[in-house]
C-alpha cells in the first residue's frame, strides 16, 4: 500500500528544463518499482530506435530503469498511482505466467506497440514460451499449432480488442480451466497492456538498447 506520507511531500516538477540529478522521492520510488522483474531489468537504457523522436523524452536524470520508467518519471504522481495495479498484473495475478505473456504479446501486437512486444518477448521466453510460439502469436488464434485453450486465450484478446467483450463461446472454453479470479485477471491483464501500449505509442517511447521490435 502506498505510504500516504509520501503524498504530502513537496515534489519538484520533473518537467523543468534543468532537472536536478537527484530525483524527487516519488520518481525514485516509481523507477525502482516499475522496472519489471529479471527479464526486463536486464535491458540497458537506450538510444531511440524509432524513426520518430519521443514526444515525452525519457528523463536522463533517472539513472536506473528502462525507457518506459524514465518516461513515466516525468509524471511521478501518475506513475505512483498506476504502480500498484501494474505490479499486481505483472507479478501477482492468478494467471499462469505463460498464459499471461501470451495475452500481453497478442494485445501488444494488435496495438502495434513494438516496445511492448520487444520487452515481453524476453519475459515470455523466461516463462517457457518458445520462439516458435512467439512468432505464432502474430498469426492469431486460428494459426496451426495452438492447443484449444491457447487458441481461446488469444481469441479472448482479439474479442476484447475488437468488441470490448469476450464472446460466450470463448468464455465457456476459458471457464473449463480458469476459476472466477483467473477469468477476471485475464480481462484486466489485457486491459492493462492495452493501456500501456497506447501510452507507449503515443509518447513514442524508444526501444531500449538490445531490444528488438516486431520481426522484420
Amino acid at each position: 500500500m502506498t505510504d500516504r506520507r509520501v503524498r504530502s511531500r513537496s515534489t519538484p516538477s520533473c518537467s523543468r528544463s534543468t532537472p536536478s540529478r537527484r530525483r524527487p522521492p516519488r520518481a525514485r520510488r516509481a523507477v525502482a518499482l516499475l522496472v519489471a522483474p529479471a527479464a526486463m531489468a536486464a535491458a540497458a537504457p537506450a538510444a531511440a530506435q524509432e524513426e520518430a523522436p519521443p514526444r515525452i523524452p525519457p528523463l536522463e536524470s533517472v539513472e536506473e530503469g528502462i525507457n518506459i520508467t524514465r518516461t513515466l518519471a516525468n509524471h511521478p504522481a501518475l506513475a505512483e498511482a498506476w504502480l500498484g495495479f501494474a505490479r499486481y498484473v505483472l507479478g501477482d495475478n492468478t494467471l499462469p505466467p505463460r498464459d499471461r505473456e501470451l495475452l500481453i504479446l497478442r494485445i501488444g501486437y494488435l496495438r502495434g506497440s513494438e516496445y511492448e512486444w520487444g520487452q515481453h518477448t524476453r519475459i515470455a521466453r523466461s516463462v517457457g514460451v518458445t520462439d516458435e510460439e512467439i512468432l505464432r502469436v502474430i498469426d492469431g488464434p486460428d494459426a496451426a499449432g495452438w492447443s484449444t485453450f491457447d487458441s481461446a486465450l488469444l481469441r479472448a484478446v482479439d474479442e476484447l480488442h475488437h468488441d470490448s467483450e469476450v464472446s460466450d463461446a470463448t468464455w465457456a472454453e476459458l471457464s473449463g480451466r480458469y476459476d472466477t479470479r483467473q477469468l477476471m485477471d485475464l480481462v484486466f491483464t489485457v486491459g492493462q497492456y492495452n493501456l500501456v501500449s497506447i501510452a507507449l505509442r503515443t509518447f513514442r517511447v524508444p526501444l531500449d538498447e538490445g531490444v528488438e521490435g516486431f520481426p522484420r
